[in-house]
């Protein structure tokens, strides 16, 4: 078998027979041994029947939910090369042809896009979709990710049978579509593109798809698989630029082209430590408890993960603390020399409490990430 068309479908009989008709018209015309596997959701309104009378095979999917449905209708195919089509008509599988092409010429994971140089019939695509959902999502999957693609929303793609065992998908909703994306980038699979046409959806009825719960729930998936693009990179500038701001007036006014700084950037510039320890250290025991879906880790991280250990992060938490007592110290012994009296030392004072406050936050995370390391390896071994 070379080819497989999977079909997701949740009583679709209005549209799925023309998916359907067409698949098997593109074997033919192209002279292809292929197959139409139907993954079906639970449908109660004869598409079952529809789809086994005109040739297809059903694979029969208990768990509800988009990604199911291809995960395990993929699972099921017998094709060397996987084309994933919606039940609704609005792609057209006369159309699997460059796919085919595509992938036999060694492409591993071919996506199909509606934006030029492919096309968006009038009325198939609501315009909040097209110029708002679609693009963001693909603008923040492509500066996650490093990857290139033109429309990530695409439903219509394809992919070898050898990518779809090593991609290991799992997602059960509509974010599956996203995680084929970002798994595809992490395995650094030949990605390319082809123009396909959306034609307006024909069952007559409200679609599955969910606008904003789907997608928050794309935009979701995302964030959480990168935390290193989303806290460690953001935390670290806002830790540099903090100290950019603290250090200098630690100690005194500083003047630069005429412009006075003093003890007021202390207070902002430590915020922005703060800050930027709170993104660097979640980040770091995000990799730390489930390193292996971080996608794109980078090696600062990676090395600073490594690197601090719980002993390591009690050291380093206790000196920052101690430093911090010892300016408070400072400060309290000037008061008590000077009679208790009302005492203006605002640098000593506010660098003592930041550098007490960064210390306990070192220390505070090297004691959790230990105790969740340690607490969670028999769970892991047991399962």
């Amino acid at each position: 078998m070379e080819v497989s068309v999977v079909i997701p479908c949740l009583n679709e009989v209005r549209t799925l027979g023309a998916c359907i008709e067409k698949a098997l018209a593109s074997f033919q015309r192209l002279g292809l041994r292929g197959e139409v596997v139907v993954a079906d959701n639970g449908s109660n309104d004869g598409s079952v029947e529809l789809a086994q009378s005109l040739g297809a095979r059903v694979v029969h999917v208990p768990q509800r939910g988009y990604g199911n449905a291809l995960r395990f209708g993929m699972a099921g195919a017998r094709g060397r090369w996987l084309i994933m089509g919606d039940a609704d008509d609005t792609y057209n599988f006369e159309e699997i042809g460059p796919f085919v092409e595509r992938m036999r010429n060694g492409a591993e994971f071919v996506m199909g896009t509606r934006l030029g140089p492919g096309k968006i019939m009038p009325g198939a695509n609501p315009l909040l979709n097209r110029y708002v959902g679609t693009p963001v999502l693909t603008f923040v999957l492509n500066r996650l990710f490093s990857t290139r693609i033109r429309d990530v929303n695409c439903g219509m793609r394809g992919l070898t049978r050898e990518a779809f065992d090593r991609l290991q998908l799992e997602s059960e909703g509509m974010e599956f579509a996203s995680e084929m994306v970002i798994k595809a980038a992490l395995h650094d699979l030949d990605i390319q593109e082809v123009p396909v046409t959306l034609y307006p959806d024909r069952r007559g009825r409200p679609p599955h798809l969910r606008r904003w719960r789907d997608g928050w729930r794309h935009l979701k998936f995302m964030l959480l698989h990168a935390p290193d693009q989303l806290l460690f990179r953001p935390g670290m500038a806002a830790l540099l630029l903090g100290l950019l701001f603290v250090v200098p007036v630690s100690f005194g006014p500083v003047v630069i082209l005429g412009q006075s700084f003093d003890f007021h950037y202390l207070f902002f510039g430590g915020t922005l430590v703060l800050m930027g320890m709170q993104g660097v250290l979640g980040a770091l025991l995000a990799r730390s408890l489930v390193g292996g879906v971080i996608i794109r880790p980078g090696r600062f991280a990676s090395a600073l993960a490594n690197w601090l250990t719980f002993g390591r992060g009690l050291a380093v938490g206790g000196a920052l603390l101690l430093a911090g007592l010892v300016l408070e110290a400072v400060v309290v012994g000037i008061w008590l020399h000077n009679d208790m009296r009302v005492l203006m030392e605002p640098r000593r004072s506010v660098l003592g409490m930041l550098l007490m406050g960064a210390g306990a936050e070192v220390a505070l995370f090297s004691f959790l990430l230990a105790v969740l390391k340690t607490h969670s390896q028999p769970r892991q071994a047991q399962a």
